[in-house]
């Protein structure tokens, strides 16, 4: 057997190839500390947790095709036509997965910005709820109810985002409206002591009461008052029946919509009004 040919190629190509396979351990002993030194960073830098894993995972693999390109370079191997099929083959895969693309950027930038985080109460894309978790692709809200909402990231970064948990404090605002007949001074009396005797709500700045509209059918005052912000709901449904029913003790009308008819007599013709 004649092994002349291969004996050739040994020698023409055996270099090369053992200057690969060593540039390719180096190489790859270089992406793993380059790759473990950004995650570092990255948890200095106390980014979440999901998107410190994306992250970290892309940049190695982009790491890995450039080790990849070089070692098939160093090979003799035609770059230009390799090239080609890769871009061609990412500009297939990003049309096939173009909503995908879409959710993967409003993670990153919700991850980057930070509108909200988990336990946040937030209303966004029609649906309410407590921020359960935040992926790269999608986030889960808990609505009040215990459902679980999974919500496109792509929905979320495109629209107006509403986060109650923002800031430690938050106002509580009533509207309530008595009969014209009623005292105004006696009604914002009562709506100011109602405020004033709930210890949850703050004293500074303190509660306020103000005659808003002449409605159709009652004067709507406004009571507004400063509080925690997870003491907003215990505040507003228990002054709601403390408001009715102190209302109804003191004699305080709280008018139904009304309108008044006025009928005129008409002749009948013919057995037609």
């Amino acid at each position: 057997m004649d092994y002349t040919f291969l004996y050739e190629k040994i020698i023409t190509y055996g270099g090369n190839i053992l200057l690969a396979l060593i540039f390719l351990i180096i190489g790859l002993k270089v992406i793993k500390v380059i790759t473990k030194n950004i995650l570092q960073w990255f948890q200095k830098a106390q980014l979440e947790p999901s998107l410190q894993s994306f992250l970290g995972g892309l940049i190695k693999a982009l790491l890995l095709v450039m080790l990849i390109i070089s070692i098939a370079s160093m090979l003799g191997i035609q770059m230009a036509s390799f090239i080609a099929v890769l871009a061609a083959a990412s500009f297939a895969v990003g049309l096939a997965l173009q909503g995908s693309l879409s959710n993967f950027a409003g993670g990153v930038l919700i991850l980057f910005l930070k509108p909200f985080k988990v336990g946040d109460y937030i209303e966004a894309a029609g649906y309410a709820g407590s921020v359960q978790e935040i992926q790269i692709f999608y986030t889960e809200l808990n609505t009040p109810d215990n459902k679980k909402i999974v919500i496109p990231n792509g929905n979320l970064s495109n629209n107006s985002i509403v986060n109650y948990s923002s800031y430690p404090t938050r106002r509580v605002d009533f509207t309530f409206g008595v009969g014209y007949e009623n005292d105004i001074k006696i009604v914002k009396h009562i709506l100011s002591k109602i405020a004033q005797d709930n210890p949850l709500i703050f004293d500074d700045p303190p509660p306020q009461v103000v005659v808003a509209e002449h409605g159709e059918s009652s004067v709507n005052l406004y009571l507004r008052g400063w509080c925690k912000a997870e003491d907003y709901w215990a505040i507003y449904f228990d002054t709601l029946e403390k408001v009715k029913l102190t209302f109804d003790k003191e004699g305080i009308n709280i008018p139904y919509p009304q309108r008044d008819l006025h009928l005129k007599n008409v002749k009948q013709i013919g057995g037609i009004i």
